[in-house]
């Protein structure tokens, strides 16, 4: 075996690096140094987030006979992912320095950082075993991490059904895998292409389907959301903020990648009409039912269904534009839900209220967050000039690129729910700015930490939709990629 093929794998091996040095510090400081091991992870992730971005350009190079491979693309949502995780420990630092966390705070930092390094597995697998090892490094150590507020009867409920959810969706999944295999005898993506040609099957078509709803499990598309509103609502809300935009980037691009490179010849014969059912579903349920919701991160649950059925538009285009596009609806993603979760985990940590009815009258008494919510909602319903309104436009555009009727019809049905979730989003606009109620929350100064990743939000919300270099840097990148020559 070469084993310098491992130096094909920089990002993974840099992940290692971080992880086992926070374990390190984690376990053999002395107990009064441990108090540091929050600003230690942070600036140590900090470093090695610039480091994905300025340390030289990527090319694409495969390893392990194929099964893994690096390109620019995967380099980029990669980088992409780990600002979102950078947000997240800034914003995280105060809830783990708590007194009934700084126990366990070590082990959430190392969870962590397991779970990221499965999806960077998942990204950049060719071949379903590592995808596999990819998938279930990033699911299992979720649900230690959904169950962390151990004393809490939610967070165990919530750990209960992600873990019941994860089990059956792997064995569907799996079942899937195996009708593949049966079918092309590989299971590399490539090999598995070339071994479908000669047409369609009631085997085949079996086979996507189960491959489809086990990984539309771990992305909450309707009819396989069932736990996300329950497991967001019980765990605690800096891994509730994790769950909504890393775990969902991940899965998102790694969707895009199984289903163009292994499926991609059966498009318009098989996943096509299967994908647009499930978009259209998972927008409007997602829609529908955040309507209803009081308790503001089951709010924020169905609002992520439903970005997670945009975020599939990305896909149906089959196109270079289409990856771009997806690619920047999860970085605009990113920073305006967790401004939403950042809002909700300062006032969470200050005052333990979550429901819709506390935010009355907040502008009253802290507007500074009252300001970042509303722009977070702005963004996320996609109001102009905010970056939402640039990502929907483009995710839009890249699926009109192909010019068929059923294509229009699916983005006017897209819009007709923009409409809606207009309404809802407004609805916490309105309770903070217009509501005539007493204000349920008093004037309070958020952690510093808070402070902060709430003021990189807002800039990434604000600069993301004024600035076009970011999405001409993610189209270019995406313009030399070969995700899609098994396409069509």
């Amino acid at each position: 075996m070469d084993y310098s093929q491992f130096l094909a794998m920089g990002q993974e091996i840099g992940l290692l690096i971080v992880f086992l040095l926070v374990f390190l510090y984690d376990t053999f400081m002395p107990r009064k140094a441990l108090g540091g091991i929050t600003a230690f992870t942070t600036v140590l992730f900090a470093v090695f987030t610039a480091a994905g971005f300025f340390c030289g350009e990527c090319r694409e190079v495969d390893a392990f006979s194929g099964m893994y491979v690096t390109s620019p693309v995967c380099a980029m949502i990669k980088n992409i992912l780990n600002l979102g995780v950078l947000v997240v420990l800034i914003q995280s630092a105060r809830w783990a320095n708590s007194e009934t966390q700084t126990v366990r705070r070590g082990e959430f930092y190392e969870l962590l950082l397991v779970t990221l390094f499965g999806m960077y597995l998942m990204i950049s697998a060719r071949h379903f075993l590592l995808f596999i090892i990819g998938l279930e490094s990033a699911s299992l150590p979720l649900a230690a991490m959904v169950a962390f507020e151990k004393n809490k009867y939610e967070s165990h409920e919530a750990a209960i059904k992600y873990m019941l959810t994860a089990v059956f969706s792997s064995a569907v999944f799996m079942m899937g895998l195996s009708f593949v295999y049966g079918l092309s005898g590989s299971l590399y993506f490539s090999e598995i292409a070339v071994g479908l040609v000669g047409g369609t099957s009631t085997m085949l078509a079996v086979a996507i389907a189960f491959v489809i709803a086990g990984i539309g499990f771990k992305l909450s598309l309707v009819p396989f959301h069932l736990w996300t509103a329950d497991v967001y609502q019980g765990a605690p809300t800096p891994v509730t903020s994790y769950l909504s935009v890393i775990s969902k980037g991940s899965a998102a691009f790694a969707f895009l990648v199984v289903l163009v490179q292994c499926f991609g010849q059966f498009y318009s014969s098989i996943w096509e009409w299967m994908l647009y059912a499930l978009i259209i579903a998972t927008i409007t349920v997602g829609n529908l039912f955040a309507i209803r919701q009081k308790n503001m991160k089951r709010f924020l649950a169905f609002s992520s269904i439903s970005q997670a059925g945009y975020i599939m538009l990305g896909i149906v285009g089959g196109t270079e534009m289409g990856l771009a596009a997806l690619m920047f609806y999860i970085l605009v993603y990113i920073f305006s839900n967790l401004a939403a979760f950042g809002v909700i985990g300062a006032i969470e940590n200050k005052t333990g209220k979550l429901l819709m009815t506390d935010y009355n009258g907040l502008s009253k008494t802290n507007p500074w967050l009252a300001c970042s919510m509303m722009l977070a909602m702005f963004s996320l319903a996609g109001i102009p000039p905010f970056a939402g309104f640039f990502s929907k436009f483009f995710i839009f555009t890249s699926a009109l690129g192909s010019g068929s009727v059923a294509l229009y019809i699916l983005v006017l049905i897209a819009l007709i729910n923009t409409i809606i979730s207009l309404y809802y989003y407004l609805l916490v606009v309105k309770a903070m700015y217009i509501s005539p109620e007493e204000p349920q929350i008093a004037t309070f100064r958020s952690h510093w930490t808070e402070r902060l990743g709430l003021w990189i939000c807002v800039a990434g919300i604000i600069a993301l939709g004024i600035v076009s270099c970011f999405y001409n840097s993610i189209l270019t990148t995406s313009d030399t990629t070969s995700l899609f020559a098994f396409m069509f």
